[in-house]
C-alpha cells in the first residue's frame, strides 16, 4: 500500500500546486483498500474537511490510474485517539504557558549567543488552515532564502492569532539548518528599552553591540514602536544595514505599519516593499484542529463533540480557545466527568471575554450592506454591477462560515432560488482572500461588527 499510496502522490502533485501539496499531503497515508471502499489517514479535522472537499475527485483518479478500485472514500484521522509521546514538541497554541528562551552554542570562540527564541514554537506543531496558509508558505520562502526575496518578511494579524509562534518557528528551523547562524528574536519594547538604558549609561552606541552582527533580527509587538521617535530612526538605521548586508529581518505587528500612529513614512514602507502577510482569526475547521492537536500531545481525553463544543463557542482568538479548554480539561479532572459530561451537566460554560452574543443570518446580511454602505435590498438584487456582487458574496461567504449554514439554506437566506450561486459566490470569496488583502481586511471588520 506504501508503494500505491507513494505513486499516488506523486501524481497529485502533477495536477495541484506545490504550496496546497505540502500545506494537505504531507502527513497523509493509505490505511486500507477493502474491495473498493477506500481509507486514506489524514492527520486532523481541518485536513479532514479541506481534502476531501478539495482534493477527493484528484484523489479518485490517481488511484484509477494505479489501478485501484474506488467505490468510496472515507478520510479518518489517524492515530487520533492515541496518546502522543511527549517527545513531540508542544501543540500550536501561542502562549500555552511561559517557557524559557533557547540559547545555542556557536561552533566559534565567541560566547554562546541567547537567542530569544522558544524552542516550543516549531513548524511542525503549527497547525496550518484557510486563515494562515499563505503567511505560512511565505514564511518557509524565507528558509529557502534568508535575506533573498522575502527580505524583509512582515507578518500582521490580530493578538493572540499565532503570529509569535510563527516568526519564531522560522529561527528555529533557520538555526536547525545552520546553528551557527546569530538569531535575536525579541519584542520591539525591549529594543527601546536597551536604547533607553545604553543612553543613560552615557554611552548610546553600546546597545548596538546586541544587535550589529546579527545574521537574523526577529521583531515582535512592531505596533509598540508608535510615538518613539528616536528609537524608530536607531531600528531604520539597523534594518537598512542589515537589509543592504542581504541579513534577514523578521517584524510581526498587530497591524500594517501605515495602521501605526506616528510610523515614520520612509520606514512603514521599507517593511512593506516585499509585501504584508496576515494571519486571520481561526475559523470552525482550524480551532477543532488546534484543541485534538493539544489533547492528543498532553494525553487528554476529550470527546470529539466536546471540542467541538468549545470551537462553536469561543469566537475570540486562540488564546482564549486554549483557556476554555484548560477551564475545561480542569473541571473534569476534578469532578472525575468526562469533558462532555461537564459540559452536558453545565459545569462549563465559554466566559464572557472569550465568546460573543450569537449572531442570526439577518444581522449578518444587514450589517454587510451597511459596510458596503448600500441598502440591504440593492445588496440582495440581482445586480451584476460589481460592487454590489462582491458584497453579496460577501455576505454569502460569512453566512457560511460564521453560522454554518449550507448552500441551499444560505441560498434561502438571501433570496435565491439556485444554490450553485452561493457554492461559487463563496468559492470566489476563498480565491481572491489569498491575494486580495483589502478583501480579507474587510472580512475581519465585519467579523468584529456582527458580534458586537
Amino acid at each position: 500500500m506504501f508503494d500505491v499510496w507513494k505513486n499516488v502522490l506523486e501524481e497529485l502533485k502533477k495536477t495541484i500546486s506545490s504550496e496546497k501539496f505540502n500545506t494537505f499531503f504531507q502527513k497523509t497515508s493509505l490505511i486500507s483498500i477493502d474491495d473498493g471502499e477506500i481509507k486514506i489517514g489524514v492527520p486532523n479535522i481541518f485536513m479532514q474537511a479541506n481534502i476531501k472537499k478539495s482534493f477527493d475527485k484528484n484523489i479518485r483518479e490517481a488511484l484509477e490510474h494505479n489501478n485501484i478500485e474506488v467505490k468510496t472514500t472515507e478520510y479518518v484521522i489517524a492515530e487520533a485517539n492515541k496518546v502522543k509521546k511527549k517527545s513531540r514538541e508542544v501543540v500550536s497554541i501561542e502562549d500555552i504557558k511561559p517557557h524559557k528562551s533557547r540559547t545555542y552554542i556557536s561552533n566559534s570562540p565567541a560566547k554562546s549567543i541567547e537567542t530569544g527564541l522558544s524552542k516550543d514554537y516549531t513548524f511542525e506543531n503549527f497547525v496550518v488552515g484557510t486563515n494562515n496558509d499563505l503567511a505560512v508558505y511565505s514564511a518557509k520562502t524565507v528558509i529557502d532564502d534568508p535575506g533573498g526575496k522575502r527580505n524583509p518578511f512582515f507578518l500582521y494579524g490580530k493578538s493572540g492569532v499565532g503570529k509569535t509562534h510563527l516568526i519564531q518557528a522560522i529561527g528555529n528551523e533557520l538555526l536547525k539548518k545552520n546553528p551557527n547562524l546569530k538569531i535575536l528574536y525579541t519584542p520591539i519594547s525591549h529594543f527601546y528599552s536597551d536604547f533607553i538604558a545604553a543612553i543613560r549609561s552615557k554611552n548610546p552606541d553600546s546597545w548596538k553591540t546586541k544587535y550589529e552582527n546579527l545574521d537574523v533580527l526577529i521583531i515582535d509587538d512592531f505596533q509598540l514602536i508608535s510615538g518613539k521617535d528616536k528609537s524608530q530612526v536607531e531600528f531604520f538605521n539597523l534594518f537598512n544595514d542589515m537589509y543592504l548586508s542581504k541579513r534577514q529581518v523578521i517584524v510581526a505587528s498587530d497591524r500594517l505599519p501605515e495602521e501605526i500612529k506616528d510610523v515614520d513614512v520612509r520606514l512603514a514602507g521599507r517593511l512593506t516593499q516585499n509585501g504584508a502577510f496576515d494571519i486571520q482569526l481561526p475559523g470552525y475547521e482550524e480551532k477543532c484542529a488546534i484543541l485534538q492537536a493539544k489533547a492528543e500531545y498532553e494525553g487528554k481525553e476529550i470527546e470529539q463533540k466536546a471540542i467541538e463544543y468549545i470551537a462553536e463557542n469561543v469566537k475570540t482568538n486562540i488564546r482564549d480557545l486554549n483557556a476554555e479548554y484548560e477551564k475545561l480539561i480542569a473541571l473534569s479532572e476534578l469532578r472525575g466527568m468526562t469533558p462532555l459530561e461537564i459540559i452536558n451537566s453545565g459545569f462549563s460554560k465559554p466566559s464572557v471575554s472569550s465568546t460573543r452574543r450569537n449572531t442570526t443570518a439577518k444581522k449578518i446580511i444587514d450589517k454587510t450592506a451597511k459596510y458596503y454602505e448600500m441598502s440591504t435590498d440593492t445588496m440582495l438584487s440581482k445586480s451584476r454591477v460589481a460592487h454590489i456582487k462582491n458584497a453579496r458574496q460577501v455576505a454569502m461567504y460569512l453566512l457560511q462560515n460564521e453560522l454554518h449554514l449550507s448552500t441551499t439554506r444560505t441560498a434561502s437566506e438571501l433570496g435565491m432560488k439556485d444554490h450553485t450561486t452561493v457554492m461559487n459566490g463563496v468559492k470566489r470569496i476563498n480565491t481572491e482572500m489569498k491575494l486580495n488583502f483589502k478583501l480579507r481586511e474587510d472580512i475581519n471588520i465585519l467579523r468584529e461588527k456582527i458580534y458586537e
